[in-house]
């Protein structure tokens, strides 16, 4: 009986340990054929698929095995990718084309495109609204679609260049405005900005995440700090070190860890201590490149797209800070796994 005691003691105490960074390791990774660069992944944690933006296409990758079993093809310049798991709809922001392709989650066939503004970047789908929102980085606009007939409902007007937008699924959209170091809050019914907030310290925000329970926002910014805001008040609580060259953050409810993947070859871990206090677990080794991500919440597995890179080509007066290039065939999705 006395060693039984020990035991359940023993397992009470390890399951009450806090989780750390060295609790999550690289764990595989998902070779995808063909060139190009990429930029957002997004996990459909109902139909266990993975769709990773690829240049051109969309690739599928079916989570229980981790291999490849479609593309979605013929599109000019790919950003991100939403999905509606009770329309049956997945939603393609295409910038290269200034439209938003519609897709069947089953067949992974197009069914429709949809004119936005100009070069649409993050993308989101309001379960409240059950509309698309698509952000535009160069006409610094929303275009508004009726998720279920592919209508535009409206365009809203953003004061500067949107990045990755967030959802509460209780009337609020939020996106962050890169150039202007903002967080914008916005009505997905009414279509119109309900208030604007300074991020200040941060710089440069990116990545956007959302606890929905305990109402805080994870902006991820070009200066290594990521914001805790406030998703009512818009109050900046409290910021914390990141590293370099973050694109993407995501909020882990069950473990309340958010994560940063960052460029220079990163992914940062911060506990979620209460609403208003949070500690740097530490930054588990990635790739260089790998700075968009994925998390799938019912395995709490990380996906990060990356590749090898070559030199960069000389700067130019048009192109002063020009990104290395993509070793052809290198690409792959990282798997980063708690242990």
């Amino acid at each position: 009986m006395r060693s039984l005691l020990l035991i359940t003691a023993l397992l009470l105490l390890w399951l009450s340990l806090p989780v750390n960074a060295q609790q999550y390791k690289n764990s595989g990774r998902i070779p995808l054929e063909g060139e190009g660069g990429w930029d957002y992944l997004a996990v459909d944690s109902a139909n266990r698929q993975l769709y990773v933006s690829h240049n051109t296409q969309v690739e599928v990758v079916d989570l229980a095995s981790e291999r490849p079993i479609a593309k979605i093809t013929g599109m000019k310049h790919i950003h991100g990718i939403a999905v509606a798991d009770d329309l049956n709809r997945g939603y393609i922001s295409d910038g290269g084309d200034d439209e938003v392709v519609i897709f069947d989650l089953k067949s992974h066939s197009v069914l429709q495109k949809v004119p936005t503004g100009k070069n649409p970047d993050g993308i989101l789908y309001d379960p409240y609204s059950k509309r698309v929102f698509a952000f535009n980085g160069r006409s610094n606009d929303v275009t508004a679609i009726d998720a279920e007939t592919g209508k535009v409902a409206g365009t809203v007007a953003l004061d500067g260049k949107p990045e990755f937008p967030a959802s509460d699924g209780k009337g609020s959209v939020y996106v962050n405005i890169e150039d202007k170091s903002e967080l914008v809050q916005l009505d997905p019914q009414a279509l119109k900005v309900k208030k604007t907030w300074s991020l200040s310290p941060c710089e440069e925000p990116s990545g956007l995440a959302i606890d929905v329970a305990a109402r805080r926002l994870f902006s991820v910014c070009s200066n290594k700090k990521m914001a805790v805001v406030n998703a009512d008040s818009g109050q900046v609580i409290t910021t914390v070190a990141i590293g370099d060259g973050p694109d993407a953050a995501g909020y882990d409810p069950g473990n309340k860890l958010i994560f940063s993947s960052n460029g220079e070859g990163t992914l940062t871990v911060v506990s979620q201590d209460s609403p208003d206090k949070y500690t740097v677990l530490g930054n588990v080794p990635t790739e260089r490149s790998a700075r968009t991500m994925a998390l799938d919440t019912r395995t709490h597995k990380i996906y990060l797209s990356a590749a090898q890179l070559g030199a960069a080509p000389a700067a130019t007066a048009d192109n002063p800070h020009p990104r290395p290039k993509i070793v052809p065939g290198s690409f792959h999705v990282l798997v980063v796994s708690p242990q």
